[in-house]
């Protein structure tokens, strides 16, 4: 299958494995991309720019196939080195970068000059045509479905999507609420030309996280997220659990005046424990509604060609079947 988004990143698949904390190490990335897709070494789990660096090469001792590096851009008392991680990108070699948080113009310079290709996750057309007009090569439309932040506009992909195809020259993928053959096909009707996975990316044998983890993914129904943080204007999407309750206890009683502070127990350093310990109850942790169509755990392979299977199924049988009929 090619669109521009495989012919623009040398992929075979249209299938973007997105930045995950404490889940996009080298073996996850490895196993997309060689799989087909594009795999993604989350930039920040690496606590400094020499570790992103290790992580880089142990991931090309894994494959040759191409893979990418997400920089997520928050705002921080104590920011991260990323001028050190730029420059750790570039001296590395890596071709293909994944942004979100923050407006990526900063870097922008640094990365066309060095021949990388960028796409920013977005949560609006708004921010999808600004990243444009910055400079990116492709944006990954997020949906209200989708783990972890949403953006505060609350709309959904049904919607997003369409709206995207709209307004933006530049390829997009969707994001949020994918899962399957159903969902590849869904998005490129509605004006994409892949999907971006990561819940569902984590239920699988490749996943370098525990099995609590995913366990909890294959038990979770559709109604089984939760948004917190709304108050603060930094809402995530994530999995329910007795963390999450004391969040939302705490943001019902504190009201518009509550603070980060005042959570940062269940949220903050709460990664390792959930991801590498399987404490499931120990915090926040970001989930897509896309846990309703998680059935299994499958070998990152096992996935995705399923995923082409299904989605080659639907449109030379079901949708062209219609057609002739």
């Amino acid at each position: 299958m090619k669109t521009r988004i495989t012919e623009l990143f040398g992929i075979e698949h249209p299938i973007i494995q997105g930045g995950m904390h404490y889940v996009g190490f080298a073996e996850m990335a490895a196993a997309v991309s060689e799989a087909g897709g594009l795999g993604i070494i989350t930039g920040l789990t690496q606590k400094t720019p020499e570790g992103l660096r290790a992580e880089i090469r142990r991931c090309r001792e894994m494959t040759k196939k191409p893979f990418g590096v997400n920089l997520t851009f928050l705002p921080s008392v104590t920011p991260p080195d990323y001028p050190g991680f730029v420059r750790t990108i570039i001296e590395e070699g890596i071709k293909i970068v994944e942004t979100a948080g923050n407006n990526p113009a900063q870097v922008m310079p640094f990365f066309k000059e060095a021949g990388v290709k960028v796409i920013h996750k977005c949560t609006s057309v708004r921010h999808s045509l600004k990243a444009e007009k910055i400079g990116c090569d492709a944006v990954s439309v997020d949906g209200f479905e989708c783990g972890g932040h949403p953006g505060e506009d609350d709309v959904p992909n049904f919607i997003l999507l369409p709206r995207a195809a709209e307004e933006l020259k530049i390829p997009f993928v969707a994001s949020g609420g994918m899962a399957d053959g159903r969902s590849l096909v869904a998005a490129m009707a509605l004006g994409a030309e892949g999907m971006n996975m990561g819940t569902r990316f984590m239920a699988t044998k490749d996943a370098p996280i525990h099995q609590n983890v995913k366990d909890a993914l294959v038990k979770a129904s559709e109604l089984d997220t939760r948004l917190v943080m709304r108050p603060l204007r930094n809402t995530e999407r994530v999995l329910n659990n007795a963390g999450v309750t004391k969040i939302l206890e705490k943001e019902k009683q504190l009201g518009a005046g509550i603070k980060f502070e005042d959570i940062i127990e269940e949220v903050a350093g709460v990664y390792p424990r959930i991801m590498k310990e399987g404490d499931m109850d120990a915090g926040a942790w970001s989930c897509g509604m896309v846990a309703g169509l998680i059935h299994d755990i499958p070998t990152v392979k096992e996935l995705i060609d399923r995923i082409m299977r299904e989605a080659d199924e639907i449109i030379t049988k079901r949708l062209m079947g219609a057609v002739r009929g």
